[in-house]
């Protein structure tokens, strides 16, 4: 049975390409031995591989085959493949979904790339490094399990997970793949939607032009099959035009791209190098806009309340990497069928194939960096780096409204006390802003804000009539610290950002026998039902809260407040989740 077997770009999809999922020769490095024993020569052939892998899983994953928990910071991993027949006389390029977290790769015995940061996607050319017919790849992984200013998000730095963090994880976790490409290909697009003029602006990136060289660039743009708009340029190595979709109208064709109506339009880009075809490729873009108006959160240009729901996007046998497509789609179909338009995808950066489905389905998404626990200038570095290769990456899928760099000050826990770490958040605010102009940012989700877009607030208070009062008033919002902290930093306030409840409910039930004991727990699926109702019909009703993010989708292997056990099993029926969401449910039952 194929792993993984779809393809893992959607966004930008170009139809030569080949998987590398699957099993692999696996050896762990406890002596940090592999480099000088030269493991990257002659595809290890010394028999330092001695164990298997399924890539894309990490080795303390199940589904990988090992399943083991201890640590082992270094890492390698060997693959052989040939390049297809029909691919010949292409260049290759090598991509990788995600590895944690330092990286380095050998393609026939020679070194062709390193990269750190254990969230971006990352790819290499590595034609002028083929030699001969079969083809090695080596991959060293190296991870620092104790290094508390690594960007690691809920991955624990002990070998058992407990509390609110989880099992860590090394080395490949998402998918690795080649793709096939002629001497001359686009090599990017960036696409931004202009609601408001009825334009859709695209930058394109073309590679392989000789110096000051032009290739003919068409651009078909179509929806629902229908032919929308075409264009053809001399384009550059890059190129920025604007496209009049003129046949948009909200109030006519309804051709907008939201949650209650997730459109999309096609794209197809062919390049043309001396009147013969070089590239193909097809994507898609939603025209959407996020925006803030006389103090309120717009979608489009209207005032539209988020309810969105926290995800962790851990699985069971995968940790953060999902068993399959279906289960990502789960996951989103899960989110529409409890009356969420949208999901805060936590510590830890999206599978593209995610942002996808919420593209294709319609459900809001919140971007958020996996944090760090300790500030240094180091961690710094890495962190600006990797948050704009994520970034880069993931702008032009329309579900994505917010980003959020840091949360509850992890990274920056002196951020109350320290300018340094201030100055750092601004950084990330302001870095986020210089590279899209055209979402909401925040610079410390939670509490301790400097400057962000919204004002947004965790409260795991359960006490309904505690937060039926500080909900429905401005000055105990921000100025009710009972089991909260700062709302905002020292040098910054509340400038009349729309308010958002970013964290709350955390309502435990325990269903199942494998499933933690945790305290305070609902007693049964009523008492659960009473609770749920108890911290979310005051949000809805609140008059002030103009969106929520409620804690959790689902399980995990140390809490049990999800809406769903761990096996995405719904703990009440939806509908019931679906109607205190729409503020039916009001009382207990």
């Amino acid at each position: 049975m194929a792993i993984r077997p779809e393809y893992p770009r959607p966004q930008f999809f170009r139809d030569s390409w080949l998987s590398l999922n699957g099993e692999w020769d696996f050896r762990m490095d406890d002596r940090n031995e592999g480099l000088s024993n030269r493991w990257y020569e002659n595809g290890g052939e010394s028999g330092a591989f001695d164990r298997k892998i399924v890539v894309p899983f990490c080795y303390q994953s199940p589904l990988s085959g090992i399943g083991e928990n201890e640590f082992h910071d270094v890492v390698w991993y060997r693959k052989k493949f040939r390049v297809p027949e029909k691919e010949a006389g292409k260049r290759t390029i090598l991509h990788f979904g995600a590895v944690d977290y330092d990286a380095q790769v050998w393609l026939d015995g020679q070194h062709v790339c390193s990269h750190e940061g254990g969230n971006a996607s990352f790819s290499i050319d590595i034609t002028d490094a083929l030699v001969g017919d079969e083809h090695t790849v080596v991959v060293r992984a190296q991870d620092y399990f104790e290094d508390m200013a690594l960007p690691r998000g809920k991955q624990y730095w002990k070998e058992k997970g407990e509390v609110m963090w989880f099992t860590n994880m090394t080395g490949i976790w998402q998918t690795v793949w080649l793709e096939f490409v002629n001497p001359v290909w686009l090599d990017r697009v960036k696409f931004t939607p202009h609601l408001d003029t009825n334009e859709i602006e695209m930058e394109t990136f073309i590679q392989g032009l000789p110096p000051k060289g032009r290739a003919e660039l068409t651009v078909e743009i179509t929806f629902a099959g229908s032919l929308v708009a075409k264009e053809t340029v001399w384009a550059g190595e890059r190129e920025s035009r604007r496209i009049n979709l003129q046949d948009f109208n909200d109030h006519g064709f309804g051709r907008w791209w939201s949650p209650e109506k997730p459109n999309l339009y096609h794209a197809a880009f062919t390049l043309n190098v001396d009147g013969i075809q070089s590239d193909r490729v097809t994507s898609y873009f939603g025209m959407r806009k996020i925006s803030i108006e006389a103090g309120k959160v717009c979608l489009n240009n209207k005032p539209y309340p988020m309810k969105l729901v926290l995800d962790q996007g851990y699985f069971p046998d995968g940790i953060l990497t999902a068993p399959s497509d279906e289960a990502i789609r789960l996951d989103v179909e899960l989110c529409k069928k409890m009356g969420f338009n949208g999901m805060r995808k936590h510590q830890m950066v999206a599978d593209p194939r995610y942002l996808y489905w919420c593209d294709r389905l319609g459900v809001l998404v919140w971007g958020e960096m996996a944090n760090a626990y300790a500030y240094s200038e180091e961690y710094a570095y890495r962190m600006t780096q990797e948050w704009g290769e994520v970034i880069r990456r993931d702008y032009n899928h329309p579900c994505i409204v917010a980003w959020v760099p840091l949360n509850e000050s992890w990274g920056v826990p002196d951020i109350l006390i320290d300018p340094k770490q201030r100055h750092h958040a601004m950084a990330l605010y302001h870095f986020t802003k210089s590279v899209d102009s055209t979402r909401l940012v925040l610079s410390n989700d939670g509490w301790e804000h400097c400057l962000s877009d919204l004002c947004t607030v965790h409260d795991y208070s359960q006490d309904r009539g505690v937060l039926l009062e500080r909900y429905g008033n401005l000055d105990r919002i921000l100025n009710d610290m009972t089991g909260r902290k700062f709302i905002y930093a020292p040098g910054y306030r509340y400038e009349g950002e729309p308010i958002m409840v970013t964290e709350f409910g955390g309502v435990n039930l325990r269903v199942t026998e494998k499933s933690p004991h945790v305290t305070p727990c609902a007693v049964n699926e009523k008492d659960f039902l009473d609770r749920l109702v108890d911290v979310i019909h005051p949000m809805v009703v609140s008059g002030l809260v103009q969106g929520y993010c409620y804690t959790q989708l689902t399980d995990t292997e140390t809490e049990i407040c999800g809406l769903l056990t761990w096996d995405r099993e719904p703990k009440i029926p939806l509908e019931l989740i679906r109607l205190i969401n729409e503020g039916e449910i009001v009382d207990s039952l």
